[in-house]
């Protein structure tokens, strides 16, 4: 029977939290998993699940492989959201920060907007809006305006890290840190992080590694700041701020939100095969959300999709779901973000603890070389090479 994390009311014992899942492989010596006491992440020695996942659906539904390659209708959508911020930004130039219609505008317009922003920088660093991937960087300069903050020439190489080191401590910057998951670990703490979760987004990835900066990072910043005095000058300082304000809403405690917390962080029960390492079973380490929030968020929600195949486009996902949905059908999944951000905060067996690492294994990606104006990293037939 389909498992709904939503519902829930099975919670994972505190001792189980450092569960080592997996078992090593005959004749290979493994890196011992980290021994700290006040590490309560779960370890694991097993192998990412998409990988496997994507080479079996590949081999038995080969078609899916038609469904890779750019969506023209991006582009379109991402200049439709950017003229509706620059609009709103315009519109509000005049009215005070800290008043209703400026704040409930940032909220349900601009924060859900710029969201929607997030994601298509999210889809265009996978070369997913045009062939070229020249174009493609050039584009995710243009989706970024709006935001306020240059950050799209960072997020790529960061987010394709992501998808090759998925769980990898040290590479993988998604995850969170010893230091925020000791201190945040309490109901104060999980709100904490929930308010201000595009901060540690933000943050978190330069006290991991730091990226060299390069041609694309420049030009990243240098339109940026060209965009934002030109909007000060002419509009005024509210209208920054007002796209400042969405940025860090979209961030915040909004529903679409939701989705940082449901993609990776693990609220399933583990069963008892989970539990013992010697059989090497794997805790569900992604989880999928199919309710109507995608349609505003470039159907991030399907995301065992997107991981297994990160170079089909968030159009085709459905398609892609639909195919092999033998494949999906079992995984555990969210119902609803809001309900997921809920759980977060007040379940005590929910939290930062509650993500599954590796200690070894993936690779950095893209932009570590001064070429061009990024790597052609991630434009392989599946995605991942």
């Amino acid at each position: 029977m389909r498992s709904s994390v939503a519902t829930a009311t099975i919670k994972p014992e505190k001792s189980l939290r450092r569960t080592l899942i997996g078992v090593q492989e005959p004749g290979r010596v493994q890196a011992p998993l980290p021994q700290d006491e006040h590490d309560n992440f779960f370890w694991t020695y097993t192998e990412e699940p998409h990988r496997t996942r994507r080479q079996a659906i590949i081999k038995a539904h080969p078609e899916v492989l038609k469904l890779c390659g750019p969506e023209p209708l991006t582009k379109y959508l991402v200049t439709a959201v950017m003229g509706l911020q620059i609009t709103c930004a315009y519109l509000l130039r005049n009215t005070p920060v800290l008043s209703w219609p400026f704040l409930l505008t940032a909220y349900v317009i601009g924060a859900t907007a710029n969201q929607n922003l997030f994601l298509a920088i999210h889809e265009i660093s996978h070369n997913l809006a045009f062939k070229s991937p020249l174009a493609n960087r050039m584009f995710a300069v243009f989706a970024n305006l709006s935001i306020g903050i240059p950050y799209s020439a960072s997020f790529r190489p960061y987010h394709l890290t992501h998808h090759k080191s998925l769980g990898v401590s040290g590479l993988d910057t998604d995850l969170p840190t010893t230091l925020e998951a000791f201190f945040l670990d309490s109901l104060a703490g999980k709100a904490f992080f929930c308010t201000f979760q595009i901060l540690f987004y933000a943050l978190r990835p330069m006290f991991v590694y730091v990226l060299p900066i390069t041609r694309i990072h420049l030009f990243n910043i240098a339109v940026q700041v060209a965009f934002d005095w030109v909007l000060v000058h002419y509009a005024g300082g509210n209208a920054l701020a007002y796209l400042i304000m969405s940025s860090f809403l979209a961030g915040s405690l909004h529903p679409c939100a939701g989705h940082f917390i449901a993609e990776h962080y693990v609220f399933s029960h583990p069963s008892p095969a989970q539990k013992d390492p010697a059989t090497g079973a794997q805790l569900p380490e992604t989880y999928s959300y199919y309710g109507p929030l995608n349609l505003l968020t470039y159907n991030v929600g399907l995301h065992n999709e997107h991981h297994d195949f990160p170079a089909i486009p968030w159009s085709r996902l459905p398609a892609l779901h639909n195919i092999a949905k033998e494949f999906y059908a079992e995984l555990p999944r969210h119902e609803s973000w809001v309900k997921v951000m809920w759980q977060f905060v007040l379940d005590e067996e929910v939290g930062l603890w509650c993500r599954v690492k590796r200690a070894e294994g993936g690779r950095k990606v893209g932009g570590w070389k001064e070429q061009e104006l990024g790597s052609n990293e991630g434009n392989s037939i599946a995605g991942v090479r």
